[in-house]
């Protein structure tokens, strides 16, 4: 079975899809960037890359393929084990395993699976129907002045390619000599108002101090000095490490008091649609903390703990 195309239809929804007992593929966002030497234009995408460290069960991949054919969560389950039974057999046999629209994999001199995605799709839905593009680059014509003396017939030079007829050029030079009288006439009148705008604030600032003085000493009366409120918009906490998922209440509850007592800011999430009251080692806001939290309580830990995203919350 071909599960590269589930894990294909996964990746536009998600940001990290796990195919149990082999690894994850993560997706995160990256904005719109120009390739200065070849100038392309590419539009926002989703980046691909793949963790061999988490490999367990989510029920993501086998639920949603379960459901694309008809079958049992557990024959689902049966049939990626096969798959990625064979997966490791080709990794064994130093082939590479080409994943359609996803990427290649293959096994390193010490045994690590490397990964080079695919940039054939993308994944960021929010860019649909844009695609990269090939923009000549733009040149301008310099004009640059090559004045020795101030004549009229001031000569002019065009670059990257020079006029035959210059018969006009004696014209051009008038009309930037005018230009540049103009401009300094302008100049003058910015400097004027610049300093009667200084005499003024100059003025403005004596006024004040006198004000302060007679504050100080005349009038005893204290200032009321309104107070200031700042509202930080904390952000949504998506990314959850589960610990458990327990079908009595006061089990989870429990479990929340075991974790807290070893130092974890545990909580209990609410039930999922199977009714399993879900407890949390933790939760993040980004994915990169929530990646780091997970690797570090699976070595420590359980091996168990895996990561839910919340799909409820916006970013």
């Amino acid at each position: 079975m071909r599960i590269e195309n589930y894990i294909s239809d996964l990746l536009y929804r998600y940001e990290c899809v796990t195919v149990p007992g082999f690894g994850s593929f993560i997706t995160q966002y990256q904005p719109a960037k120009v390739h200065h030497n070849t100038n392309a234009f590419y539009p926002p995408s989703k980046s691909i890359a793949f963790n061999e460290q988490l490999k367990s069960n989510d029920g993501l991949l086998t639920k949603y393929i379960a459901e694309a054919q008809n079958i049992s969560y557990e024959e689902a389950s049966t049939k990626i084990e096969a798959t990625v039974l064979s997966w490791r057999k080709s990794l064994i046999s130093k082939e590479k395993i080409a994943l359609k629209n996803i990427g290649d994999l293959w096994w390193s001199e010490d045994e690590k699976i490397l990964f080079q995605p695919s940039y054939h799709l993308n994944y960021l839905t929010s860019s649909f129907g844009l695609s990269s593009f090939v923009s000549p680059s733009i040149t301008r014509e310099e004009l640059k002045k090559e004045v020795e003396t101030l004549e009229e017939k001031a000569p002019i030079a065009f670059t990257p390619e020079r006029r035959k007829n210059r018969s006009y050029l004696k014209y051009a030079a008038v009309f930037l000599l005018a230009l540049s009288a103009g401009t300094i006439g302008y100049k003058l009148v910015d400097i004027q108002k610049e300093n009667q705008i200084q005499v003024a604030q100059q003025e403005a600032q004596k006024q004040i101090e006198n004000d302060i003085q007679k504050a100080t000493f005349f009038d005893t009366t204290p200032l009321e000095i309104p107070s200031i409120t700042l509202k930080v918009e904390k952000q949504p906490l998506k990314y959850h490490i589960i610990a458990g998922a327990f079908r009595v209440e006061e089990n989870a509850d429990k479990k929340v008091d075991q974790l807290k007592e070893r130092g974890y800011e545990a909580e209990r999430i609410g039930e999922n649609k199977y009714g399993l009251h879900q407890v949390t080692y933790a939760s993040f806001a980004e994915v990169p903390e929530a990646l780091d939290f997970l690797r570090k309580v699976k070595s420590e830990e359980s091996k168990e703990a895996w990561l839910l995203v919340d799909e409820n919350i916006e970013d």
